[in-house]
């Protein structure tokens, strides 16, 4: 006896629901075509708006650079503009000293001098006030030390260079002579 092997195809069950299922594969594979399609699609659109930002973003770098460095080029411009004004009166008061006598020439120094500390002033640098204080080392730098026995601490009792700050920063410190209290032998 020999078997004979059926085939799938030859029943007739299978027959019947070759059609339905392949069709109904086949629509299954149309879905998820449409669905890979659609996928690759919003990839794409997804990538495309990452490469934008990502030139904005390298773009809003370099102009961001660009305007530090203007910024740091030019910030003196306005302060610059105004010493020239200062420095045009210096020049104008050079010119008539010797035609003048001297006591215009004292007055018109004094001007400018005062127009000098006015700016100084105006862009928030102001003298360090040394008159009777004590010695300060984040203020004042000692360039002389006598001893004296009529102080306690360390005062300062004369100005040799003018200290400056700048809204409250130490831009440049006062040099200054200091009495010390005298050593004891």
């Amino acid at each position: 006896m020999t078997k004979k092997t059926i085939r799938p195809a030859e029943t007739g069950e299978n027959k019947m629901k070759s059609p339905d299922m392949t069709k109904t594969l086949k629509d299954k594979l149309k879905k998820k075509d449409a669905e890979i399609k659609l996928l690759k699609q919003e990839n794409e659109k997804l990538k495309e708006q990452n490469l934008r930002r990502l030139a904005d973003m390298e773009n809003l770098k370099k102009r961001m650079n660009k305007e530090k460095t203007d910024f740091y080029q030019y910030a003196l411009s306005d302060f610059l503009t105004e010493l020239f004004m200062v420095l045009d009166n210096f020049e104008r008061a050079l010119k008539i000293q010797n035609q003048k006598g001297g006591k215009a020439f004292r007055e018109g120094i004094m001007m400018i001098y005062k127009q000098y500390q006015d700016l100084l002033i105006r862009y928030g640098a102001k003298p360090i006030d040394i008159q009777g204080k004590k010695f300060d080392p984040r203020l004042h730098q000692a360039f002389i030390t006598v001893e004296s026995e009529e102080v306690e601490e360390p005062e300062v009792v004369e100005e040799l260079q003018k200290g400056y700050t700048l809204h409250n920063r130490l831009l440049r410190p006062a040099l200054v002579k200091v009495a010390v209290p005298k050593k004891s032998k």
